[in-house]
């Protein structure tokens, strides 16, 4: 089971336009990267609840032939009378009993993953523990940094792993422990079981508190696995920055290595007059980068864009069909359609820019910004 139906608030601007699961690792989707895992375990029935902008996740992937395995989904929300489609999540328990109600989906041991974080956890070793120690519910936990409890729901064990007590996102003053729920979960049918139909409901905050309170076989575990969480935007550039540094193991740079650190995808047009190039640089597919340019990585450049003269895009990413206006310097930012958001968060439109700073690059009426307003600019500066 995939959990793919939240609306990713936290990683706006990117999810307005994508469902979280579909946001970009090296130009392919986290939830991409789940399912390929999945199948190199043996997991080969995979279902998925979807809501906000869904077609975007079932389009994509389709019934999963291409990764070799059978995808099914539930669609959560309605069609009110002028048939539009409102999406309308039931929270990540209240999608599983939905599923399970409907064909009896969960009927052996079940894998449950967070369609927004990446892994490389051994799924076989895992199932190993949860049945030896006769649990009905296993959550795979990692420690983290006590300021950043905040952000997760976190379980307090004993000695042998069984769950005393679970918080959901604790302040940090309230917080009884430091392991965190990574998203990875193991269920046995009892315990879908025990999720109330027809109303929304939720893992973490009334679940798994519901499996500790009557003190059922409910246990945490600890082993060495990555995990990389995308929580927030800056958590996005971060990863990406770390991807593009090779500190991720298994995650190479796609395209064709032309000069020590820049790889570029098919159809690249980099014009070398005064222009610098310092990787890690990944450039997409039919991307065009004009003389006096200055790029410095870690940066990642999406296909079809278009980078003008003396524009520097300084350990940034920009999505496809960005067009950076010349002279523009943007450091430490993602660029989004509309939207820039730098790595602490902070998001502007591109109308909130005096002259604009970036386009789409499809679009031909915005090729470079006008001598003039970089003259007034300057001239205001002064």
């Amino acid at each position: 089971m995939i959990l793919a139906a939240g609306k990713g608030t936290r990683v706006r601007p990117l999810t307005y336009d994508l469902p979280k699961p579909m946001i970009p690792i090296l130009g392919k989707p986290v939830m991409a990267y789940l399912i390929e895992h999945l199948a190199r375990h043996g997991v080969t029935e995979i279902m998925v609840n979807v809501s906000h902008l869904h077609d975007k996740i079932e389009d994509y992937f389709g019934e999963g032939h291409q990764f070799g395995v059978r995808i099914g989904y539930s669609f959560e929300g309605y069609t009110n009378d002028a048939g539009e489609v409102v999406p309308q999540p039931i929270g990540s328990a209240g999608g599983i009993k939905k599923i399970q109600e409907f064909g009896n989906f969960f009927d052996d041991t079940t894998i449950v993953l967070c369609g927004d974080a990446l892994i490389d956890l051994d799924l076989g070793a895992a199932l190993a523990e949860h049945r030896a120690k006769g649990a009905l519910a296993s959550v795979i936990t990692k420690e983290v940094p006590w300021d950043k409890v905040p952000s997760y729901g976190v379980v307090v064990a004993g000695a042998d792993g069984r769950i005393e007590a679970f918080q959901e996102k604790p302040p940090r003053e309230q917080a009884l422990s430091n392991f965190a729920s990574t998203g990875i979960y193991i269920f046995e049918p009892a315990v879908i079981d025990l999720i109330p139909a027809g109303r929304v409901f939720d893992i973490g905050a009334e679940l798994f508190p519901l499996l500790a309170e009557r003190a059922m076989p409910f246990y945490a575990q600890t082993r060495p696995f990555n995990w990389i969480d995308i929580g927030s935007v800056s958590d996005y550039w971060q990863v990406l920055q770390n991807v593009l540094m090779g500190e991720v193991a298994q995650l190479d740079v796609p395209g064709t290595q032309i000069r020590d650190g820049l790889w570029v995808g098919l159809n690249t047009r980099i014009d070398w007059n005064g222009t610098t190039i310092l990787g890690p640089v990944y450039i997409g597919s039919g991307t065009r980068v004009e003389a006096g340019v200055t790029i410095i990585g870690p940066s990642w450049i999406g296909h079809g864009s278009h980078i003008c003269e003396g524009a520097v895009v300084e350990r940034s990413i920009l999505f496809e069909y960005t067009r950076m206006l010349a002279n523009v310097v943007t450091s430490e930012t993602i660029v989004f359609k509309d939207y820039s958001v730098d790595r602490n968060g902070c998001m502007r439109h591109v109308s909130e820019y005096c002259d604009g700073e970036w386009a789409n690059a499809r679009d031909r009426r915005h090729k470079r910004r006008p001598e003039h307003s970089l003259e007034l600019e300057a001239a205001a500066e002064k």
